[in-house]
């Protein structure tokens, strides 16, 4: 798991309140555009999140699927 150092344990608690946040703002956004821009930071931040996890693999597939192919597909989706 993390280390025990007080910096990580603080880093990894304000990522996971940001995640909060911006479910909250995906969910709130009347503008599907900004809502897909935001799961991509979304998905950034799980990504960093797996990393501090020291799963580093698992990270580099939620960049590549989470941040790429899915905000790419909301795109798409939205603007047929």
């Amino acid at each position: 798991m993390i280390e025990e150092f007080g910096w990580t344990i603080s880093l990894f608690n304000l990522l996971l309140i940001v995640l909060v946040v911006l479910a909250v703002l995906i969910v709130e956004f009347k503008d599907l555009l900004y809502a897909a821009i935001i799961a991509g930071f979304y998905s950034v931040i799980v990504a960093v999140l797996y990393f501090m996890l020291q799963a580093p693999d698992i990270a580099l597939t939620q960049i590549v699927v989470g941040v790429g192919l899915q905000t790419a597909i909301l795109i798409i989706a939205i603007s047929k």
